[in-house]
């Protein structure tokens, strides 16, 4: 296929559905992917961090996961998305029914590169993309030359965070309000962002497509992620784990346990990162990131 103009976004079929994805960086630069975590869309990649990896040589593929963005929708019959029935379910002790699962997830990363030409990628996903990663990392390390998990856990299934994170149908002002509400309560009080910059992203991610009902089944993805240590500790691949001390979210502790579980991993602790990537901690991020994969060459 024709190299895509660097920068541009575009869609492509991949696993059997559509995929929004942006390239940045050298075309003939190592791959990078950058996965998302629940509900985000591309756009709340910070530049400074997409742009710090260009410079630094990567040719930096980012995405809309299925059900948010410009990307596909996929519904199944007789798995909801409805916030009311998800939260009545998780109230009664019962984790709904999944419309796909963080496998399928994978797959689609593995099914972009197979469309992009990509042999080999460095993947780097934070909160569930480092779930992703995960998976990647151990059904498709074949396809990884290294993965790098950010603020995430080895046992996201298993963190009780459904009734936090249910997303209700709102307008626009309900939306941007959340999204601000929601760094106050997780955000990185080290690295802050100013409200501006956020209620900017969470007006475009809202034009873009944020319902909530494809929201709640990449929630229910992450609700049923099966407990994948064992695996998870058998991996040789090169692995950095990236954690925020402040993290209020997935706290501290999961990431230490899993750079523990895996042999030679590298991890790093940041003092005042908390569940988000802000424009004034990619910088750090983008220099850690750049020092792992340069140390294994």
């Amino acid at each position: 296929m024709a190299a895509p103009e660097m920068g541009a976004d575009m869609q492509i079929d991949a696993n059997g559905i559509r995929l929004e994805y942006e390239v940045h960086g050298p075309e003939d630069g190592p791959a990078l992917i950058l996965i998302r975590g629940l509900g985000s869309h591309l756009i709340h990649w910070p530049e400074e961090l997409t742009a710090g990896f260009a410079a630094a040589g990567y040719r930096i593929v980012t995405f809309d996961n299925r059900d948010v963005g410009l990307s596909s929708r996929c519904p199944v019959p007789g798995a909801e998305g409805n916030a009311g029935t998800i939260l009545a379910d998780l109230n009664a002790g019962l984790v709904p029914k999944p419309a796909y699962h963080l496998s399928d997830m994978a797959r689609d990363v593995v099914a972009l590169m197979d469309a992009l030409g990509i042999a080999r990628a460095h993947v780097f996903g934070i909160s569930m993309g480092g779930g992703i990663v995960q998976l990647l990392a151990c059904d498709h390390g074949d396809r990884l030359l290294s993965a790098i998990m950010v603020m995430t856990s080895a046992t996201l299934g298993g963190l009780n965070l459904g009734g936090r994170l249910v997303s209700k149908p709102c307008d626009r002002q309900t939306y941007i309000a959340g999204a601000l509400e929601g760094d106050r309560a997780w955000g990185s009080p080290g690295f802050p962002a100013s409200e501006a910059y956020l209620a900017d992203q969470a007006a475009r991610a809202f034009d873009r497509g944020a319902e909530a009902e494809g929201v709640n089944r990449q929630l229910l993805a992450i609700l049923n992620a099966p407990d994948r240590r064992a695996d998870t500790a058998a991996l040789t691949l090169a692995c950095l784990v990236i954690h925020g001390e402040d993290d209020t979210l997935i706290p501290v502790g999961h990431g230490r346990s899993l750079a523990a579980l895996i042999l030679g991993s590298e991890l790093e602790v940041i003092d005042g990162m908390g569940h988000v990537i802000t424009p004034m901690l990619a910088p750090r991020i983008v220099d850690r990131v750049d020092r792992f994969i340069t140390s294994r060459l």
